[in-house]
């Protein structure tokens, strides 16, 4: 859940809204990110031999003072990929693609769009990137292409139906819309987020209607900034980073990090639905030949076996491979964006049903062990009688 709001928050949210100045975005890129799973892992240094021009570096630079042992592990390895214009509106996408790999078998593609003009024109683009059709498909062909070409470093490589896409605006300059006046002074970013905040709150639901206080105050409730100079407000749908752009970049590449954190939890959810579907069938559906066996159950148990490990690894490996524990900062903007995406809602579902699913091996397991004792106590019996009726012929 959201955290609360600060006492300075409400006093802020208490005052009339202000009427904006209008403002112009003289630099900046929309960062639009979508999250693929297309194998149990993925073997980062087969992977980058089999990719050319690709990059393998640790993508959180640490601009502020932190210590810099706390990176990937291990690092993502990057490759852009030439990709076909999209329009959307007055603007659109570059003509690349940037594609980051992950060792958990996530893959996370990247369009950038450049940013001009009034800060409003940012409403249209953000509708227009909503659910966006064209976006979808073509960022689908580039991740079965990227699959088709590193598939031999992928283990059980399979493109996932599911999908997780998130939009970052940064937006690194602005300036006023006067000419020559004090209007055409640069606001700060703080000062602008608190003038502007009815319009990021649309823009960040990619919504017009999106006006109410209640919904403005819970779009804008994640704000966050390191210093005068930056700014950033985090939403379940998109986020806006103010400031220049080395000071954004560590904070990007948490945010791109924790939505592909978000589609391998649901992804993984759902592949515990389907193996505690399977695991029921297991318990009650192997007939009265495996019933009276004592090895019936070998084949259930090593599925389950199976499904417990490879998704145990999967979590594990999701979990561990960001450490920021040691950067109080992006530690912050990385526990403000895992509640606006109910992160920690998904990682006690995994757990939960982790923890059904060992309950279940478990019982079978001891199912098993009971039929080979009575088993053996029949055998017993038998030898016994046969004892007995050859001592008595």
């Amino acid at each position: 859940m959201p955290t609360s709001p600060s006492s300075s928050e409400r006093a802020i949210q208490a005052l009339p809204d202000p009427t904006p100045h209008p403002a112009i975005i003289t630099s900046g890129v929309a960062h639009v990110v979508f999250a693929y799973d297309i194998g149990l892992s993925i073997n980062l240094d087969l992977a980058q031999r089999n990719l050319a021009e690709s990059s393998r570096e640790n993508v959180l630079r640490h601009t502020h003072r932190a210590p810099q042992y706390f990176q990937y592990r291990p690092a993502p390895v990057r490759i852009e990929r030439p990709a076909a214009v999209v329009a959307l509106g007055r603007f659109a996408t570059g003509a690349a693609v940037a594609c980051t790999l992950y060792d958990f078998g996530a893959i996370s593609i990247c369009y950038d769009i450049p940013l001009d003009g009034p800060f409003e024109d940012m409403l249209p683009l953000s509708e227009a990137l909503y659910d966006n059709p064209e976006l979808l498909a073509d960022s689908r062909r580039h991740a079965e292409a990227l699959l088709n070409d590193i598939r031999p470093a992928v283990g059980k490589a399979l493109l996932a139906d599911l999908v997780e896409d998130y939009v970052v605006y940064h937006v690194a300059s602005l300036r006023g819309a006067g000419d020559g006046s004090e209007d055409a002074s640069p606001p700060g970013p703080e000062s602008f987020v608190k003038e502007h905040r009815a319009m990021i709150a649309k823009v960040l639901r990619s919504d017009r209607n999106a006006s109410s206080r209640g919904e403005m105050r819970d779009a804008m409730s994640s704000r966050i900034a390191y210093s005068e100079s930056d700014y950033c407000v985090i939403d379940w749908n998109a986020a806006l980073l103010l400031g220049p752009e080395e000071a954004a970049n560590d904070v990007r590449a948490v945010l791109e990090f924790a939505n592909v954190e978000l589609l391998e939890m649901r992804y993984l959810d759902d592949r515990l639905d389907a193996a505690l579907d399977a695991s029921y069938e297991a318990m009650g559906g192997n007939g009265w030949v495996r019933a009276i066996l004592p090895f019936g159950d070998r084949v259930n148990l090593a599925k389950i076996s199976r499904m417990q490990v490879d998704h145990a690894l999967l979590f594990e490996g999701v979990n561990n491979s960001l450490k920021l524990l040691g950067d109080q900062y992006l530690a912050r903007v990385y526990r403000k964006t895992a509640d606006r995406l109910h992160l920690p809602d998904w990682d006690a579902s995994v757990l939960r049903k982790l923890e059904t699913v060992e309950t279940i091996y478990e019982k079978i397991h001891d199912r098993q062990s009971t039929r080979r004792m009575e088993v053996l106590e029949w055998i017993i019996i038998l030898l016994f009688v046969a004892d007995l009726v050859i001592a008595l012929s």
